[in-house]
């Protein structure tokens, strides 16, 4: 569906596209070649896409060009002008001519080819449908004015191309425009009933029809009912902002409160590692304070078992050499060596004294 809907677009755009030869500028050509191709309907020329057929069956270049941004030029190559107010660009692109007059011959579905009514600016579509160009419509090549009301007789122009479905094969696609018999067409809010052959007035959503045409928002589905167009904006009812709101609001405090449990939880096990830890090493370090307090007690009381030793046995200990007693020491801890010797160089100093 979506690819039938797209080629639709194109071929409905065709018709205001060339389709370009190869012959370049100074290239010979021939005006009688120029036609629209069967199935897409696209004007098409022996000149390249640069270049136009003159009279004089040579390619020159073009005079002014349809697109802001036209397709095939090469970079280096400057732009024709666009046509200004008042003037249009015809398909071979040659020249800027003057707006065509009501009854005018004009190219096919070139409605910017025809002056605009003096009252254009209510007649004109608004929309973007394409329903017309200032009030104006070329159909069957010639220029109206969509100025026609309800009931007034009108004509339909039937304009078959080939679309290509997604099998590959080749399906014709019928795109009806409506006119007045005579110098008109139906207004904005009127379609030309194909039946009754007279301007009708559309239809609201929801109701029955079997074109686009029919339907006051140019939108026909497949169901056979108006509906409205695919760029109409929605509008929901109030309640659903408000159950939007409140969802809102509910998921935004409730991220926030368990976020929060969360990092308690987190906190409170890292403070419990961390008082763990601080009392492991506390523990540790009483251990450290305890084993201090014994070894300090035991040089205390070393060094005092050694005073009473070398007052009692002073004679004998004068008459051995200070090193054996050392020697003899040696063999004992370091602590009981350093008491001892202590002890003992604590009575020489008072023998000395007396």
């Amino acid at each position: 569906m979506l690819l039938q809907l797209f080629a639709l677009l194109l071929i409905r755009h065709a018709p205001f596209s060339v389709k370009a030869g190869s012959v370049n500028r100074g290239g010979n050509c021939s005006v009688s070649n120029q036609h629209l191709e069967p199935g897409t309907h696209q004007f098409y020329t022996e000149c390249d896409s640069m270049t136009y057929c003159t009279s004089s069956s040579t390619c020159e270049w073009r005079g002014c060009r349809r697109d802001e941004y036209p397709f095939g030029y090469h970079s280096t190559r400057e732009l024709p002008p666009m046509c200004g107010p008042g003037t249009f660009c015809p398909d071979e692109e040659d020249q800027c001519l003057p707006l065509l007059s009501v009854g005018s011959p004009c190219q096919l579905n070139r409605d910017d080819q025809c002056e605009g009514p003096p009252d254009h600016e209510t007649l004109a579509d608004q929309n973007g449908l394409g329903r017309n160009v200032n009030g104006s419509v070329c159909l069957n090549n010639i220029c109206m004015w969509a100025n026609v009301t309800v009931g007034q007789p009108c004509e339909i122009q039937n304009i078959v191309y080939v679309a290509f479905g997604p099998d590959g094969h080749d399906y014709p696609d019928i795109v009806s425009r409506y006119a007045l018999r005579s110098w008109d067409n139906c207004r904005i809010g009127a379609y030309c009933d194909s039946a009754q052959r007279m301007c009708v007035q559309t239809k609201d959503i929801g109701a029955p029809c079997n074109a686009d045409k029919e339907c006051s928002m140019y939108n026909c589905l497949s169901s056979g009912t108006c509906a409205a167009s695919a760029d109409t904006p929605h509008h929901v009812a109030l309640w659903v902002y408000v159950v939007v709101g409140i969802g809102a609001f509910a998921g935004t405090v409730g991220t926030l409160a368990g976020m929060f449990f969360v990092h308690t939880k987190e906190r409170q096990a890292e403070r419990s590692r961390r008082l763990q830890y601080w009392q492991e090493q506390n523990a540790l370090r009483q251990s450290v304070l305890d084993m201090q307090k014994s070894a300090r007690d035991s040089v205390l009381s070393l060094s005092g078992s050694a005073n009473v030793l070398g007052t009692s046995t002073e004679p004998a200990v004068q008459d051995e050499p200070r090193t054996s007693a050392a020697q003899g020491m040696s063999r004992s801890s370091g602590l009981q060596f350093n008491a001892l010797n202590g002890g003992l160089e604590h009575r020489d100093r008072g023998a000395s004294g007396t």
